[in-house]
């Protein structure tokens, strides 16, 4: 059997303080300071994954003492890799082959590169590849759903320069009529938008507001769309963690569809043992990318680096679908999404399109779906 790890971190200071009592009294820096001098530690074992074709595999949530705060500013980049590494390393003596890296740990400084180089666990993967795989399945499956007309609409990607933002934009904008691309820096962005057909490129989040799909990826660590940011009926696809939407916009904008990306169904009868928020027996899509690796047997460093090809997204496609992994259904700000919620989204494009809503964002009952 191959077995695998997965880092998970904190994404605050607040996230430590929670597990320290005594830390809710401090300031975020000092929880950070404290946080910065533990070791990485076993959160939990996982359990139960069986895949139909026989094989099966367990392993390892592994806790990173680190915030993005302090992966992205606060700390020198050769001592996260140096922490990150260990966690590699703790779950190597444990029995794991392959280890994921979650959240804001795949994405700090080159990607896994480095860390691969410094660990002695025999594989490293982002998870990205099946990160976009889903990202742009569910993004298809809602927009269907809501009834946008693909061809004839308007795609917007946040964080279009990152590994996920780039390969989305790639894909979906061969089926979208426009694109709109939104980054940190102009002329980075600028470059990804010279290899699309129809598409633009811009630093201005606002810019969002012409587009009936979103799909947002960027690594800001902080809320980047605003409920004014949206049209009526549009659907936002939410790949970032911590995320990229408000919650503001659950509870003024009932007529957006907002769904988190990657969110899986896990084949077994698995059992995490480690409440992460999401329903039983499913996870992110970069938990499952590890986990179907190791049933796989492919002990291999699948996804590294800031690129994720959309070869690489095939492959992990062929692979979940082989393993039983899927999509399950959507989700949004933690909850469910019921029908709703979808149904309102329906009749905002159907009035929309009527043109009863004019050229503002509508006013709507303050709400949540």
């Amino acid at each position: 059997m191959t077995r695998f790890g997965f880092i998970i971190h904190p994404l605050c200071a607040r996230d430590i303080a929670r597990k320290y009592p005594i830390a809710k009294y401090m300031p975020d820096a000092w929880i950070e300071a404290f946080a910065r001098r533990k070791d990485p530690v076993v959160m939990s074992k996982i359990t139960g994954i069986e895949s139909p074709t026989g094989a099966k595999t367990e392993g390892w949530f592994i806790g990173l003492p680190l915030t993005p705060n302090q992966m992205t500013k606060t700390l020198p980049i050769e001592e996260v890799y140096d922490k990150i590494a260990k966690c590699g390393d703790l779950a190597a003596d444990l029995g794991a082959d392959i280890i994921g890296l979650g959240a804001f740990t795949s994405v700090v400084g080159d990607g896994g590169v480095s860390v691969a180089k410094r660990t002695k666990i025999k594989a490293v993967t982002t998870g990205n590849s099946y990160t976009v795989a889903t990202a742009i399945e569910g993004t298809l499956d809602a927009c269907k759903r809501v009834g946008v007309d693909i061809p004839n609409s308007t795609l917007a990607v946040v964080g279009a320069t990152g590994s996920i933002g780039k390969t989305c934009a790639r894909v979906l904008g061969r089926s979208f009529g426009r694109t709109i691309l939104v980054g940190r820096d102009s002329e980075r962005t600028q470059l990804v938008a010279d290899e699309l057909e129809n598409a633009t490129a811009t630093t201005d989040v606002a810019d969002i507001r012409q587009a009936d799909a979103i799909i947002t990826v960027s690594s800001a660590g902080k809320e980047l769309i605003l409920p004014e940011h949206l049209r009526a009926g549009a659907v936002v696809c939410d790949v970032a963690r911590p995320r990229d939407v408000s919650v503001r916009v659950s509870k003024e904008r009932p007529d957006v569809l907002v769904i988190e990306g990657g969110v899986v169904k896990v084949p077994g009868n698995v059992e995490f043992n480690f409440r992460f928020g999401f329903p039983e027996k499913t996870a992110y899509a970069c938990m499952s990318e590890t986990m179907m690796l190791a049933l796989e047997g492919r002990v291999e460093n699948f996804t590294l680096g800031k690129d994720v090809t959309v070869e690489q997204v095939d492959e992990i496609n062929r692979i979940a679908h082989k393993h039983g992994f899927d999509l399950a259904g959507y989700r949004s700000f933690e909850r469910a999404v019921d029908d709703a919620a979808i149904n309102r989204a329906i009749e905002a494009r159907k009035k929309s399109a009527q043109g009863a809503m004019g050229s503002q964002a509508p006013e709507f009952a303050q709400q949540t779906p």
